[in-house]
């Protein structure tokens, strides 16, 4: 009923001159019993959203949380970045990290299947990149031994060989994160059987 009264006050004046309407105006009651035209403002702000579709799409698409590695898997930012993915195949499970660029991409390598031959291996790009950091492995046969170990300056490849250094119980994880240009960081936790020995080594 409102709008109704609105349009016809708006009508009677302007037949008799009191206001006319161009395109996109509205009719107002202006406060004394007349109604005149204005066109509305509409303001705008723009979002503080500095993401991309793509980095939002990453983040955001929780549907493929984990991923399988199967037998070989090429990882990438723009499909892992902050995924899990599984080292799940019993020949052994051959990752190859893309090239360290100081991106900020983080995966996580979680034990699924043990291996029952071969090894899972998470391994850089190319010769120039390497992986800096530590892990802890956890003696299965002594409770309570705990053992860490350290990168050398030239570590590049992470092997999980069923034994000493890894792959002895699901639920084992690794981390990497690149942090700089030919630069991974490395944390996680390893299990080992016989005599715990580092899973570091320089192989590509």
């Amino acid at each position: 009923m409102a709008l109704h009264s609105a349009l016809s006050n708006a009508e009677l004046h302007v037949m008799k001159g009191a206001s006319t309407a161009t395109s996109g105006q509205l009719p107002v009651a202006n406060g004394t019993g007349d109604t005149v035209f204005t066109t509305p403002t509409l303001a705008v702000t723009a979002p503080n959203v500095t993401a991309t579709f793509t980095e939002a799409n990453r983040a955001l698409d929780v549907s493929g949380r984990l991923v399988a590695a199967g037998g070989t898997l090429n990882v990438t930012e723009a499909l892992h970045d902050g995924k899990t993915i599984l080292l799940d195949t019993a020949a052994g499970s051959v990752c190859t990290l893309p090239a360290a660029s100081g991106s900020g991409a983080r995966f996580r390598f979680n034990v699924k299947a043990i291996a029952t031959s071969n090894s899972h291996i998470v391994k850089v790009a190319g010769a120039a990149d390497i992986i800096q950091g530590a892990v802890v492995t956890v003696d299965q046969d002594t409770a309570g031994t705990v053992t860490g170990w350290v990168t050398a300056s030239d570590s590049d490849t992470v092997t999980l060989n069923r034994t000493t250094t890894g792959s002895v119980t699901r639920g084992e994880f690794i981390e990497l994160e690149d942090v700089a240009t030919n630069l991974w960081t490395i944390s996680g936790v390893l299990t080992n059987t016989a005599a715990g020995a580092t899973p570091f080594s320089a192989t590509v």
